[in-house]
Order: C-alpha cells, then structure tokens, then sequence
C-alpha cells in the first residue's frame, strides 16, 4: 500500500467508486480502525507554490479553494489528480468588515443573489465536493441566509463544513436541519505562523482523534504550516493515526454509507464565469 493511503482513504475509495453501492452491505466496518484525521487546508488559489507542495504530499489532504482566484482553476485540477478532495472556501461576511473578494456572501445579499453568487462560485471550481465558510462570523450565526446557503448546496453532491469562525455560529446546524451532510472543525492549527504552535495544534488534534476516533483540522497555506505537514505527515503511521480525506471522515462517521445515491443530485458543470459576468 502506496505510503499516506490510509484504511480510512480506502474506506473513502470503496464507496464513492462507481458500482460500489451493489456492495455496499458487504463493505468493511469501521469498527477497529485507527485513529483518523483530516487535515482542510484553506485559502487556496492565490499562492501557486505552496499550493503544488500541498497537492505533491502524499497524503489525501482536502484543499478548500477560493473561487476566482489567479491560480484556483489550474491547482484545484491538479490536486484532483493528485487525489486530493477539493473544496469550495465560500468567503462569508464577518463581524470585523474584513473584505471578502471575489464570490463573497453578504449580509445585505437578498436571496437571488446570494444564491447566484454561490452557485457561481460552485460552478468555478473544479472538481468540487464540498463548502466550507471563509471568515463568516457574521452570516454564519443567521439562520436564514445560511438556509438560503444549504437550500442551494442541497442541489448538488455536496458536504458541508462549518469551520466554527465563531462559537455562536449556526451553519452546522442548519446544515443538518437540511440534510446536508455535514462536519465541523476540531482545530485551527495555524493561526500564530510557529512552528512551535503549529506543533502544539497539531498534537491536539492527535489527541482528539485518539479520544473521539476521527478529528478535523483547518490550516493554510503559510510556508510554516506546509514545512511542518511536510515533516509531521510521514510519521503518522508509526504512531497508528491514520489520514483521511474529509469524505473518509464522513464515511467513517457514517458506517461507511454513501453520501448521496448515484443521480440523486445535480452534477457541477465547472465553469470559468467571472463574478461580473
């Protein structure tokens, strides 16, 4: 088995492969697992090189990519090769008036238009398999643009992840109330570029996945954290974590049942609409 392919990434393979869900009564059990993390690495699509290292490791990363950024098209295709699971990183208004750029939802947004700035955004990343929110301490504590959000999202094979920008935060739950499959973040792991702090982030998320079984991280793509991940990832083995794309989490959550049934959703047709258009 090809180093950084974990039985949780096999697990992710068995049933997301088409066919799979003839056999799916007989696919292995997540009983005796290891460990599991899922690292999302966000803000994609603006640093070109830190963006090929990432997509280069051998592990199965998740890369949450903002939309029409300068190199979003060109890395988000080839992490999908690399088999990486890719993301959208929806930028979300938040509570400091930070600036979203291109794609941003917003608070004065009425629903047509956050739901077509949305479904472009989709629509402009390749490959895509599931929606995190960037910053979003504002939207993500209203229920009902965040239903406009899910409402769109449940067209479409698609997760979600609530990256918890804030404790008050409703999108997970939303989310859930929509059936739209859904996680949330265990660990920021960089938010002071250390490497010292990077480390003590990185342990707590090994501890959580021993105590909980499963654990979710957010980093980015700051040359500290990808140097660390670069160091840290290819010992995971010898200390029994496994790691997992953010749909093995979900399978491993989920006794390894299919997300969506095979047509039951609309399929993303990745287009290169700019936000004016």
């Amino acid at each position: 088995m090809r180093p950084g392919i974990t039985l949780a990434a096999l697990a992710l393979f068995l049933i997301s492969t088409p066919g799979a869900a003839e056999d799916i009564d007989q696919a292995p059990t997540t009983e005796g697992l290891q460990p599991t993390i899922a690292i999302i690495i966000d803000d994609m699509g603006a640093n070109a090189y830190e963006g090929r290292r990432l997509i280069d490791m051998d592990q199965p990363l998740t890369l949450a990519f903002l939309p029409y950024r300068r190199h979003t098209t060109e890395l988000a295709t080839r992490a999908h090769r690399n088999h990486k699971e890719v993301m959208l990183h929806a930028p979300m208004d938040n509570t400091r008036s930070i600036g979203l750029g291109a794609g941003g939802l917003t608070v004065d947004m009425d629903k047509p238009t956050l739901t077509k700035t949305l479904r472009r955004a989709l629509h402009a990343i390749p490959h895509v398999q599931g929606v995190n929110n960037h910053m979003g301490s504002l939207l993500t504590q209203l229920p009902e643009p965040m239903g406009w959000v899910m409402e769109e999202l449940d067209h479409y094979p698609l997760y979600f992840v609530d990256s918890r920008t804030i404790a008050t935060t409703v999108a997970g739950q939303v989310a859930a109330q929509r059936n739209i499959p859904s996680l949330t973040r265990d660990v920021f792991l960089d938010h002071e570029q250390t490497e010292e702090f990077v480390h003590q982030q990185f342990q707590q998320l090994i501890r959580k996945a021993r105590k909980n079984g499963t654990a979710i991280a957010i980093g980015h793509p700051h040359p500290v954290t990808v140097d660390y991940l670069e160091k840290a990832l290819p010992e995971l083995d010898e200390q029994g974590i496994s790691v997992a794309t953010v749909s093995g989490i979900w399978a491993i959550r989920n006794g390894n049942r299919r997300m969506f049934a095979e047509g039951e959703k609309r399929e993303i047709v990745t287009t290169v609409a700019h936000k004016s258009e």
